[in-house]
């Protein structure tokens, strides 16, 4: 049986000595094999992505973090000097997210991907959670990648949501590293998962004929021994599979 080819945009960083690179982290590739697909790592061409041929090629996307953020024109909010943007990932990216929703492509959004799919649907942002009255640091808390990445908080499950189908439970404990975050959250999707403070963990969209899931921390991190990041990854990767068997 062949594995189902998830795609994976790319970011468009500028490295050493004036050249771009078009890049994605090993740890999302993996994560793309640990749901039992084929990563297809998508550059990030913006305007001129071939979107519906992108659309035929691959059996699931996934969303992924970056240290990049979305630039604030796309919710409404004016630019900030001194930010990191990758507007080529933007440009990608948000007409990706709407087109794969309309398709029926199943997609899985992390951290920044989790932002995208929310601005790209008529959500904003929080630029500085941190900064809003009431909400916690949820920032890179620094140090070796076991301490940034470690459990951080927990995050209580919408009843009857998707995640407390999958899992069975009400909440679970993740890590936290976003500066970043949902202030409204776009019309069509719905709230999955909050944090302690209130903010928005985790959403789905809503009356998705497929899997379409978005989760604000990072459950790639070692996602072997996690079994809420088990539980997605399967999850998304099932819904993968079966769009590949339905096409054939």
């Amino acid at each position: 049986m062949k594995h189902p080819v998830i795609g994976i945009p790319c970011c468009r960083w500028w490295l050493k000595e004036s050249q771009f690179f078009h890049l994605v982290g090993e740890k999302y590739v993996r994560a793309a094999e640990g749901a039992g697909g084929l990563p297809l790592l998508l550059p990030a061409l913006g305007e001129a992505t071939p979107v519906e041929q992108v659309l035929d090629l691959v059996d699931g996307l996934l969303f992924t973090g970056s240290p990049s953020n979305i630039e604030p024109q796309h919710y409404g909010a004016a630019s900030v000097d001194g930010d990191f943007n990758d507007p080529q990932r933007d440009a990608t990216t948000l007409a990706l997210i709407r087109a794969a929703i309309d398709a029926g492509v199943p997609v899985l959004g992390i951290c920044r991907g989790f932002q995208e799919i929310n601005v790209a649907l008529g959500g904003t942002l929080h630029r500085k959670v941190h900064e809003v009255p009431g909400m916690s640091d949820h920032r890179d808390p620094g140090g070796t990648l076991d301490e940034m990445y470690a459990l951080a908080h927990p995050v209580s499950f919408v009843e009857g949501g998707v995640l407390h189908r999958l899992t069975g439970r009400h909440e679970a404990q993740v890590n936290s590293l976003h500066g970043q975050g949902v202030d409204q959250l776009a019309p069509a999707l719905q709230a999955e998962a909050h944090a302690p403070d209130g903010l928005v963990e985790a959403f789905s969209v809503k009356g998705a004929r497929v899997f379409a899931l978005a989760v604000q921390w990072h459950p790639e991190w070692q996602y072997q021994n996690n079994p809420l990041s088990l539980a997605i990854l399967n999850a998304f990767g099932e819904a993968c599979a079966a769009r590949r068997n339905r096409r054939g």
